[in-house]
């Protein structure tokens, strides 16, 4: 599969942001080790037995526990269950400015996701759609924009046609997607939350040009890496490039053979990305949303050396107590996704930067074959229940470390295995380096 295939819908958003470039230099760290992680790193196998690693208990003997003596007690991200289902937060209907939108009549999968950085010929979706395997597809804009002041991946929707590939309980949520035909913004759940954006009142939104936007409501649409969503003509308003994607729905299909054939039909300079997982050939369980990348196998490894495998978990250590925020890189604030590229790219490791992305440099593993410096990743958005939107860090002896939420910060806690859990993975640095797209 050649590198194009493998890049994932985050890495492209540079490539669409219409001269919007971000380049990070963090400072180098190079602190003692605690006790916590690396005491039991004595080395990764780097010839993959079947399942791509050998058998030894995670952290050198310390089976997952959900608990350890003496830690604090695991950040709010993970979401309860058994309480029903949330209510889509959505800004009070005004006046119709689009058409009125009836109810949402089906829901589809998404699969795959094509992107360019140009408009896509006119005769694209038809091609597409006439792939073996492709159920269903619908030509999208995609950019990266300023929201404001910082930078969001947004896509330019006819919201009565694409809502069918939103996650479940954000598609069903009619009057977010009426607001977006009348011309709002709708955000994810967890960047409305997480950034405070004042539902129902104003956001600025730049591109080439600069409009303001109501927040028509936070409900996330669960495709990689996007937190924002307009309609057609709000898009074009903020000078988005035109039917630059496609969103793909194929539930039946081989990903990564339909990945290949999708290629050929589509300009050179698109990328076709998986947004689902799938691993069959570690023979591992797989459910919508899990962790793990498409078609990966042993011949991508090997995994992280020993040596950087400690210098990831040092640099990521010594940002334990550093402030949480929503979109921190490092190296002095954080996200989630931004503490674990920060603490890799100190380990030479190219990684890409949204969890959802994280989540695709490498193989799904079983816990029992868990290691330090693996990576442990969440469903935490109740608008997307099957979205990876949360990544920690395994540490050995039963603990992780992560960026939790805003009013906490980087810690150190029992790694917990229930709940949102989407899997475990092991990073490929091959993969990884793929998966970032070297943008």
């Amino acid at each position: 599969m050649r590198d194009a295939n493998r890049r994932l819908a985050a890495a492209l958003w540079v490539a669409v942001a219409a001269g919007i470039v971000v380049t990070l230099s963090p400072r180098v760290s190079t602190p003692r080790l605690s006790a916590s992680g690396l005491a039991a790193a004595t080395g990764r196998r780097s010839a993959p037995a079947s399942t791509g690693r050998g058998s030894a208990s995670p952290g050198g003997g310390t089976a997952p526990a959900g608990s350890a003596a003496g830690m604090p007690a695991a950040g709010t991200y993970i979401p309860q269950t058994g309480h029903g289902a949330l209510r889509v937060p959505v800004a009070q209907l005004t006046a119709h400015v689009g058409a009125a939108l009836g109810p949402l009549r089906r829901l589809r999968s998404a699969d795959l996701l094509i992107l360019a950085p140009r408009a896509l010929p006119s005769t694209a979706l038809r091609a597409v759609t006439a792939v073996q395997g492709v159920s269903a597809a619908e030509s999208l804009d995609a950019a990266r924009l300023r929201l404001n002041g910082g930078l969001v991946a947004v896509l330019g929707v006819d919201p009565a046609q694409f809502r069918q590939f939103a996650a479940k309980p954000t598609a069903q949520a009619t009057a977010l997607w009426q607001n977006v035909a009348d011309g709002d913004i709708a955000v994810s759940y967890l960047m409305g939350k997480q950034e405070g954006l004042p539902l129902g009142g104003t956001v600025q939104v730049t591109g080439s040009m600069t409009e303001r936007l109501r927040v028509g409501g936070f409900g996330t649409v669960g495709i990689s890496g996007v937190d924002a969503v307009v309609s057609g003509d709000v898009a074009r308003s903020l000078g988005m490039p035109v039917g630059n994607a496609i969103v793909v729905s194929a539930p039946h299909a081989q990903l990564s053979v339909l990945m290949q054939e999708l290629a050929v039909v589509v300009p050179r300079d698109a990328s076709v990305v998986p947004l689902v997982a799938q691993a069959p050939v570690l023979g591992l369980p797989v459910t919508t949303g899990s962790a793990g990348g498409v078609g990966i196998t042993p011949a991508d490894g090997p995994g992280l050396t020993l040596a950087q495998t400690r210098a990831f978990l040092a640099a990521a250590e010594s940002r334990v107590g550093m402030e949480y925020v929503w979109g921190g890189a490092g190296p002095d604030v954080f996200d989630c996704s931004g503490l674990v590229q920060w603490a890799m790219r100190q380990a030479g490791i190219v990684m890409p930067r949204v969890a959802v992305d994280q989540a695709q440099t490498g193989p799904l593993i079983p816990l029992s074959d868990l290691q330090p410096g693996d990576l442990l990743f969440y469903h935490t958005d109740p608008t997307a229940p099957d979205y990876i939107s949360h990544v920690a860090i395994y540490l050995g002896n039963g603990l992780m470390e992560q960026a939790p939420e805003p009013g906490m910060d980087v810690q150190i806690v029992p790694a917990v295995f229930t709940g949102g859990f989407a899997g475990a993975v092991a990073v490929y640095p091959r993969v990884a380096a793929a998966v970032a797209a070297e943008f």
